[in-house]
């Protein structure tokens, strides 16, 4: 099972990952009651426990409706604050009714501070409506692959019974909306200043997340969470040493150790290996294929010392044929690199072939389309 959703989001986020292998049990002492740790590039599973329980997660909700606002295309638009955002419960950034403010500094408040009433008033610009983005969310967690997530609200809070998720999931999102740049900036800002509608001193929010503030300096952004019934829930990344890490805990009492654990047990053991080279594939034999063809990114994988050794690449390609040998288009993609660990899939990498010829012929066939593209003008 594990495998199989690690498959569907590489694909869904547009670009290939690869596969986990079983997941490191060496952070026997994380108190979270649910916890999993990955690695960015690949989607590797590094640890976890209990990791598909579904659970209440508090305002670790908020990143999708972060990345959510984000990828609306209207971050730099403004919108006016209603008095059901100013009236929900909880955290707040303060927001006034009927004051203008940019979604930007809205999604700033949210991830920050973790704002209600800014969920609630990005909710309503980016939706149409609190129910409307609601759907929105439900919509990109299928899309993305959150098969054990049910959002009812923008915030996290406890008023709908069903809005749950698992550790699993919420990493697959966190893995996702950090492949936004603009999001990564957010995540990772420690202290925003924006202007007060009605002071003449500005709003100063401080983030929440002392992994990134204090605690940890190789924290790089992260989202906090806490309400009765969900306890303290929270998801972080970190990088050392080009190895970009993912933590997620849910009703964990000691978050910030537990993640900082995990962490330090991932940078000590794995490395991040180059397993073949983005741009030709070297070794191809064939007389047709030879030095015609490629990969189009770098392969790179977390690994123990011990499992480097046991890394096997096998090249898999289609007979070529004989039209092709004769000038017909050759397909973009002819094989795949097959990458196993200790006799275990972890990848199939797409083999692309290209076409010399269609590159002498380039400036021929531009000039033949001066006389040819419209064959009925005069």
């Amino acid at each position: 099972m594990r495998k199989i959703k690690q498959s569907i989001i590489c694909f869904i986020i547009l670009f290939l990952g690869l596969s986990s292998l079983p997941p490191t049990t060496y952070a026997a002492g994380v108190s979270a009651h649910s916890a999993i740790l990955i690695e960015q590039k690949s989607g590797r599973v590094l640890y976890e426990k209990n990791a598909d329980a579904i659970s209440r997660i508090a305002s670790i909700t908020k990143i999708m409706t972060a990345i959510l606002a984000i990828e609306s295309g209207k971050i730099d638009q403004t919108t006016t604050v209603s008095s059901r955002a100013v009236g929900v419960e909880g955290s707040s950034i303060y927001l006034i009714e009927g004051e203008k403010i940019k979604l930007k500094d809205l999604v700033y408040g949210l991830m920050m501070r973790s704002g209600n009433d800014a969920a609630v008033a990005i909710a309503e610009m980016v939706g149409g409506s609190e129910e409307g983005f609601v759907y929105l969310m439900n919509q990109k967690a299928n899309e993305i692959g959150m098969t054990n997530t049910t959002f009812q609200n923008p915030h996290g809070l406890d008023d709908h019974e069903n809005h749950r998720s698992t550790a699993y999931d919420m990493a697959i999102l966190m893995r996702y909306a950090m492949n936004n740049k603009t999001f990564r900036e957010i995540s990772g800002t420690k202290v925003y200043r924006t202007a007060h509608p009605e002071e003449k001193w500005d709003r100063v929010w401080k983030n929440k997340n002392k992994l990134l503030t204090s605690l940890y300096a190789y924290c790089t952004g992260g989202k906090t969470g806490y309400t009765k019934l969900a306890k303290r829930t929270l998801v972080t990344t970190a990088t050392k040493n080009g190895m970009d890490l993912i933590a997620v805990t849910i009703n964990a009492p000691s978050d910030w150790n537990d993640h900082i654990s995990m962490y330090e047990e991932a940078f000590d053991n794995y490395k991040m290996t180059s397993l073949a080279p983005k741009g030709e594939l070297k070794g191809i034999e064939d007389s047709f294929y030879k030095k015609k063809l490629e990969i189009k990114r770098d392969v790179i994988y977390p690994l123990t010392k011990d499992e480097q050794e046991t890394i096997k690449l096998k090249t898999i390609l289609i007979k070529p044929q004989k039209e092709w040998k004769e000038g017909k288009p050759v397909p973009s993609v002819v094989g795949e690199l097959q990458v196993t660990q200790d006799g275990e899939s972890i990848g199939n990498i797409p083999i692309y072939f290209h076409n010399e010829q269609k590159k002498e012929e380039g400036f021929f066939t531009k000039v033949k389309n001066l006389f040819f593209v419209y064959p009925g003008a005069r």
